[in-house]
């Protein structure tokens, strides 16, 4: 790690001043983006797609639970997999417990993946997941919603992730999609996000972007090379000091 520059408590206040400024317009800029995402149209859902869940059959109304607001995390999760993507699971692991809080705000949450419910099941088990989990297995939702791709869409390049703004790196991707359902029980899409539109969900990353160190994921083989499922991590070795020899 690079050498930082030591200086007086006066100093430090004068250049934490100096970048509070930028925070400041930061937060100003990410609150009119904010605005702009809540102004855009809506696509009404014609499709009656019906998910696998741990009491039988569900409709995507039904994932709503009552409530006006929907928020899908797609998880990846392919048929053929033992287990979900370990960055996926990242992000998953930080919303695990913002459920109720969303709730309180009319808004409901769930997983959807492509896998069959008895492996979404075991994992959920596995790392120790309360939040709902359906599977989409038997319906299109995945393909619609962009973030799984046919072989033959592969192959005919009409594999379009990101709306076509970032490269195709596998058949299943990461992503969020949000709906909402009128008092009438339409539902609409409102909202998707895929690749670093997901940055600002995960809150590990930003806490780290906290830190001297930051994320420090130069130099790895791609950014999330460490990430691991969280109960696969080893534990850190002491670094010797004048207390740990």
């Amino acid at each position: 790690m690079q050498q930082h520059k030591i200086v007086s408590r006066e100093e430090w206040i004068a250049a934490r001043k100096a970048l509070m400024a930028g925070e400041k317009e930061l937060t100003q800029a990410r609150e009119a983006l904010s605005r702009q995402r809540r102004e855009l149209p809506w696509v009404k859902v014609d499709k009656d797609y019906v998910f696998d869940g741990p009491d039988g059959k569900v409709t995507l109304g039904d994932l709503f639970k009552g409530r006006p607001q929907l928020v899908v995390q797609h998880v990846m999760f392919a048929p053929e997999w033992d287990a979900a993507c370990k960055s996926c699971s990242f992000w998953v692991d930080g919303f695990e417990r913002m459920v109720p809080h969303l709730a309180a705000r009319d808004t409901t949450m769930v997983a959807v993946s492509r896998a069959p419910l008895a492996k979404l099941e075991a994992f959920k088990q596995r790392m120790g997941w309360t939040f709902d989990w359906v599977s989409s297995g038997t319906n299109d939702f995945n393909y619609d919603y962009g973030v799984s791709f046919t072989q033959g869409q592969i192959d005919a390049g009409d594999a379009k992730y990101n709306y076509g703004t970032t490269p195709l790196y596998g058949p299943e991707l990461p992503g969020i999609s949000v709906f909402f359902r009128d008092d009438k029980g339409i539902v609409f899409h409102t909202y998707s996000t895929f690749a670093r539109g997901l940055d600002m969900m995960n809150a590990a990353y930003h806490y780290l972007d906290l830190t001297p160190l930051g994320r420090h994921e130069e130099g790895l083989p791609y950014p999330m090379d460490w990430v691991r499922l969280r109960d696969q991590y080893q534990p850190a070795p002491v670094q010797a000091s004048c207390c740990h020899s």
